[in-house]
């Protein structure tokens, strides 16, 4: 059996050391730029309540995207976290119905905005909604309903109805608990 001589190792030099620190530099400076965007540009929320059943359980823990209304409105449709105007030391949860200018009414069980029907396949089979409005959405405002109709403070028990733009905190984008219901929003 040959033995194999191995190359002494190379001393350590100034310029070995220099290198090290500066790849831990890199390394904190971009955990740090991580952590930035995400604190700024995410936010995590639990679901408390029955509000926006079947769509989201109670314990359901959510991100909701933080910057995306700085460039653009919220939609229809969109679920958003909001300080609600009676309760600001809470966040609620509640998917927007109306935009500014929008004609919003319930009849007959059913949402209709500007005179249409609203198509809400996010609702339970049989759900309704107790009858309200019409209500003008006024400039700068949203009119916002929970999915669970029978069991949500929404816009229909808000004292100004609809709630300032200014009070969406951002959007709901992505359910990461519990994991067997893990999904875009």
């Amino acid at each position: 059996m040959s033995q194999v001589a191995l190359p002494p190792l190379p001393p350590k030099t100034k310029k070995g050391r220099r290198n090290l620190v500066r790849d831990i530099i890199e390394v904190l400076l971009l955990a740090v730029a991580i952590y930035l965007v995400i604190a700024f540009a995410l936010q995590t929320v639990r679901v408390e309540g029955e509000s926006m059943v079947p769509t989201l359980q109670n314990g359901d823990l959510l991100f909701a995207n933080k910057i995306s209304y700085h460039f653009h409105g919220p939609d229809r449709g969109d679920i958003v976290v909001l300080i609600p105007p009676e309760t600001p030391d809470r966040d609620f949860i509640k998917r927007v119905i109306g935009l500014p200018g929008d004609v919003v009414e319930a009849r007959d069980g059913h949402v209709y905005v500007n005179g249409r029907l609203l198509l809400e396949p996010y609702l339970p089979k049989g759900e309704v909604t107790a009858d309200f409005g019409p209500v003008v959405v006024p400039p700068g405002r949203l009119w916002v309903l929970g999915d669970n109709r029978g069991d949500s403070c929404d816009s229909r028990c808000f004292p100004e109805g609809a709630i300032p733009e200014s009070s969406v905190i951002g959007r709901a984008v992505f359910r990461v608990w519990p994991v067997g219901h893990i999904s875009f929003l």
